[in-house]
């Protein structure tokens, strides 16, 4: 599939999967996605590939897809086998936003990592700041008031709510590494 033809076959799948069974994930999906294209001059001949992934990272939540309960392994899986997706698509679904941590968090992660080596970090950093920028409801947020947002709503004692804590760090750190990059690209002469 060229990479022009990536945001046209994902968009219709990830509705599929998401906007009648989970209509406020895919409204979230939706508004990753635009994050995506706002960061697509940084991104170059991959903008495609990551707004494709964008829109498609969260599908794990399907009632079709779960399996495992942990979204970006279901999702990545469900990416590999049934819907035959782009290599790195896959890879980009199964690690998003610090998923390592919480697979660990799940007995997860040698599964996660021993079928799904991860994507450039350039990319992983640019996916994380996507989806931490985006609230629920698919509005633009920051990382903070979005970690906040996760552990408030799974509970600061839950699974999700010490992993987001836990990986609080780290997604500001991909934020500001996406933020230094988009302003290194705006201060380029045209």
């Amino acid at each position: 599939m060229s990479a022009a033809g990536l945001t046209a076959w994902a968009y219709p799948l990830a509705e599929l999967l998401l906007a009648e069974p989970l209509p406020r994930r895919w409204k979230h999906s939706l508004g990753v996605a635009e994050r995506a294209r706002a960061i697509a001059p940084i991104l170059g001949a991959d903008a495609e590939l990551m707004e494709a992934t964008a829109v498609l990272h969260d599908i794990g939540y399907s009632p079709d897809l779960a399996k495992t309960g942990f979204h970006p392994l279901d999702g990545a899986r469900y990416l590999r086998d049934v819907a035959g997706a782009d290599e790195r698509v896959i890879r980009l679904v199964a690690h998003h936003s610090c998923a390592w941590m919480e697979a660990e968090a799940r007995g997860l992660r040698d599964e996660l990592e021993g079928e799904f080596p991860r994507e450039h970090p350039h990319l992983a950093d640019a996916l994380c700041y996507c989806d931490m920028n985006t609230t629920p409801d698919g509005m633009p947020t920051n990382p903070v008031d979005r970690v906040n947002e996760i552990a408030g709503r799974y509970g600061p004692d839950s699974l999700i709510g010490t992993f987001i804590r836990r990986a609080e760090p780290e997604i500001l750190a991909s934020t500001a590494r996406v933020l230094e990059r988009v302003a290194v690209v705006k201060r380029q002469p045209m």
